[in-house]
């Protein structure tokens, strides 16, 4: 798994009708954007520090663009 700043990271339930989270990455701790990430939650404006499990995946957002839209988030914000 590899990020860039900006990218959204989304982490999917594996218990179905429990809601999926997603945050933007905010922080990156290794120069080839592998885990751990600092990413901001959609869900609760706070950020934390992430290591992603296998339930984890990243949308990559193109540079500048900020979270796609239908997804929340602090698009521009840190």
């Amino acid at each position: 798994m590899r990020a860039q700043l900006g990218d959204v990271l989304v982490v999917e339930s594996p218990t179905t009708g429990v809601t999926k989270r997603d945050g933007e990455i905010v922080g990156l701790h290794h120069e080839d954007g592998t885990p751990p990430y600092d990413v901001y939650w959609s869900d609760t404006d706070r950020v934390t520090l992430v290591f992603p499990g296998p339930d984890a995946h990243i949308r990559h957002v193109a540079h500048g663009q900020g979270m796609p839209a239908g997804e929340g988030g602090a698009s521009g914000t840190n």
